[in-house]
């Protein structure tokens, strides 16, 4: 991916993070997408857009280990969970 589209693509999947569905997630999100995407490799950055797809009461839940995350996205859920402090 030329560094133009990935720039761009960074920058969608940033708007994407910060403006969601319920308030918890915007803070979540914002948080991990700040410290995260730019270093993210392109693999990365696909599985982040599609995690962007499910609906924010489920990624709530998966964050928060309400409920278990589907196999595609549990290593990332685990990433976002792990770096998503309240106490930070």
């Amino acid at each position: 991916m030329s560094e133009e589209l990935r720039d761009h693509k960074i920058k969608r999947l940033y708007m994407r993070s910060i403006r969601r569905g319920i308030k918890e997630m915007d803070l979540i999100l914002t948080s991990f997408a700040d410290r995260h995407l730019a270093q993210m490799a392109d693999a990365g950055l696909d599985l982040y857009d599609a995690m962007l797809n499910e609906n924010d009461h489920d990624l709530y839940q998966w964050v928060t280990g309400q409920q278990p995350a589907p196999a595609q996205f549990s290593g990332l859920i685990a990433d976002i969970a792990a770096d998503f402090s309240p106490l930070k």
